[in-house]
């Protein structure tokens, strides 16, 4: 909130209407009951006695932190605001936020700064109770203090889009985006309202559109060097990851399925390739290790592709294909007994897999016709 504790642009701060709403009496009087005792009179054997619950002390040096140019009493206010908002309490931050705009006023304050941050303030609250048209109201007048101030932009944005403003809410959204590209929720509505816009207005949609100011240089720079919060630096973090997460989980899938395709075509060297790749990506994907498998096989690299085939089977220990696999590879390596004991152990899987009942019949073949070979070398020795 303000510039203490709100929650960063594009990390979950509000919608148009979608807060949840405050009861303002009953957090009022949850307000008070923490400021001190409360004297209760209890019954007691018919008879009344008075007893004073002492509630645990709250910590209330947040009130006294410095707020900008503004005055010891008005500081306090916007900082009870600010606590309140925080926790939920919309309605009541909304009362200290307004007598602290009242006592600017009575004080005769004339920080731009400081009365943008409130109005601001206010508007979080409009729209976290589902008044678009009044957070619109404090915004505008925010930006009349200090234009291009990102978050009364961001705040007016959301409530225009609540109210199916959409052109204005396009225009916001773009000034904000000018700003700080990093907003995701900028990109994500414009997005949104750009889709909406050409199915209302048609092809020539952004003929329609308001003007959007052009933010000087200046002005970027500025807020660009500005420091950043600890909550918005870390919602920014998140972001990043979540946004590196799907990146390369849509590259994975990508590789993945061209592999899938090359090995359909028979084209085996470029097939392991991508799942190599794919691999470097999520190195515990079982299904791509005996994909990687077949190629191998393929390519008469046996060796590798029964390596391919043992780490499926760490990862996932009753892979039937990784079994069957691995049996085919210690075929090419006429270790013929692992190859039957692979084969067998698909079989006591799944005994409806013909193609490992009948390679078990050609290895077990080959294993009699390995040891009929050997003993007759032994004898010639």
């Amino acid at each position: 909130m303000g510039n203490a504790q709100e929650k960063p642009p594009g990390a979950g701060g509000g919608g148009g209407g979608g807060g949840t709403r405050s009861d303002s009496a009953t957090a009022g009087s949850g307000a008070r009951s923490q400021s001190g005792g409360s004297a209760e009179k209890e019954v007691v054997n018919g008879t009344e006695s008075g007893r004073r619950h002492n509630s645990p002390a709250v910590d209330t040096r947040y009130l006294d932190a410095p707020a900008g140019a503004l005055p010891p009493h008005l500081a306090r206010l916007k900082n009870e605001g600010n606590h309140l908002f925080k926790h939920g309490q919309f309605g009541d931050a909304l009362e200290k936020y307004t007598r602290a705009i009242e006592g600017c006023a009575e004080a005769g304050v004339e920080s731009p700064e400081d009365l943008c941050i409130l109005y601001s303030n206010r508007a979080a609250c409009y729209l976290k109770d589902g008044n678009s048209t009044d957070c619109i109201q404090d915004c505008t007048m925010a930006l009349e203090l200090q234009p291009y101030s990102l978050k009364p932009l961001l705040r007016r944005a959301l409530a225009y889009e609540s109210l199916e403003r959409y052109r204005k809410a396009y225009v916001d959204y773009k000034t904000v985006l000018q700003l700080d590209t990093g907003v995701q929720a900028a990109h994500d509505s414009v997005h949104r309202i750009t889709k909406l816009l050409i199915e209302q207005d048609g092809p020539e949609w952004r003929d329609k559109l308001p003007e959007i100011p052009v933010v000087p240089l200046s002005v970027q720079q500025q807020h660009r060097e500005k420091p950043i919060s600890i909550e918005l630096a870390q919602a920014r973090a998140a972001r990043a990851a979540q946004e590196e997460a799907r990146r390369k989980e849509a590259r994975f899938t990508l590789l993945k399925q061209e592999g899938n395709k090359l090995v359909k075509n028979g084209h085996f060297q470029e097939a392991l390739e991508k799942y190599s790749e794919s691999l470097s990506i999520k190195p515990e994907e079982c299904a791509v290790y005996t994909n990687r498998a077949i190629c191998l096989l393929k390519l008469s690299r046996f060796e590798e592709a029964k390596q391919d085939c043992d780490s499926a089977l760490q990862l996932e220990p009753g892979n039937k294909k990784a079994f069957y696999r691995r049996a085919l590879a210690y075929k090419g390596l006429q270790d013929y007994l692992s190859a039957s004991s692979d084969l067998q152990e698909v079989l006591q899987l799944d005994p409806n897999v013909r193609e490992a009942e009948q390679e078990l019949e050609v290895v077990t073949g080959l294993l009699r016709q390995s040891l009929m070979n050997n003993a007759a070398h032994a004898r010639r020795v």
